[in-house]
This record gives C-alpha cells, sequence and structure tokens, in this order.
C-alpha cells in the first residue's frame, strides 16, 4: 500500500540568492518535502522503525539550508542530492523551496522552485 508522506513549511533563515545584500542580510524561506512510501507495515505496526523517520528528512534539509546558493535550483538539488545519499530508501519525492518577497523589481511575495527524483 502506497502513501504519502510530506513536511510542509519547514521554515529557514538563509543566504540563499544572486544578489550580494541576499547573500549579507539573508532571507526567510520555507521548503516543502513530499514523497511515495509504502506505509503498509507501519499502519498495522504502529512503530517509528517502520517507516520514514521525519526528524532524518528534516534534519538533512536543515544542514542544506545552512550552505549559501546562488540560485533555488541549485540548493533544491542538493537537498535533492542528500536526501538520496543519507537515505536511500527514498525513491520518487519532490523538494520545493520558496524564498520570501525576492528581488523581482514588484511586488511578490514568494518564488518557488519545485525538483523530483
Amino acid at each position: 500500500m502506497m502513501g504519502k508522506i510530506e513536511l510542509l513549511g519547514m521554515c529557514f533563515f538563509a543566504r540563499h540568492g544572486c544578489l550580494e545584500n541576499e547573500r549579507l542580510e539573508g532571507n526567510s524561506f520555507k521548503v516543502d518535502f513530499a514523497c511515495d512510501w509504502d506505509t503498509s507495515t507501519a499502519e498495522i505496526s504502529d512503530n517509528l522503525a517502520d517507516t520514514l523517520d521525519y526528524s532524518r528528512v528534516y534534519g538533512v534539509i536543515a544542514r542544506q539550508m545552512e550552505i549559501p546558493s546562488m540560485l533555488l535550483e541549485h540548493a533544491a538539488g542538493r537537498i535533492a542530492d542528500a536526501l538520496m545519499e543519507e537515505i536511500p530508501e527514498l525513491k520518487h519525492f519532490e523538494i520545493s523551496i520558496y524564498k520570501k518577497n525576492p528581488p523581482v523589481g514588484g511586488e511578490c511575495e514568494w518564488a518557488k522552485v519545485s525538483i523530483r527524483r
């Protein structure tokens, strides 16, 4: 039985951006994670060992968000690569990174980049 596991709205302060002031001042970012996961064993056992430990996913994402990138695409790619390396049982997942008030020359609440692996 396939299910979906998601961590939504993880908030970070980071220094991603192409502009110097973005890297110096930093900004607010949100990250969403979603994956397809076989939930059948955990549905019966009610045991954390039988499912994906959310704290492992969060830890990987948090460590990668501390490393500045110029592009959201680069940061998302690093997160995806680190997740695949540190949690090899992940097969199909999506990472979305949101940047608050991106410098686009007008009003824009969030910029968002999503990648799938």
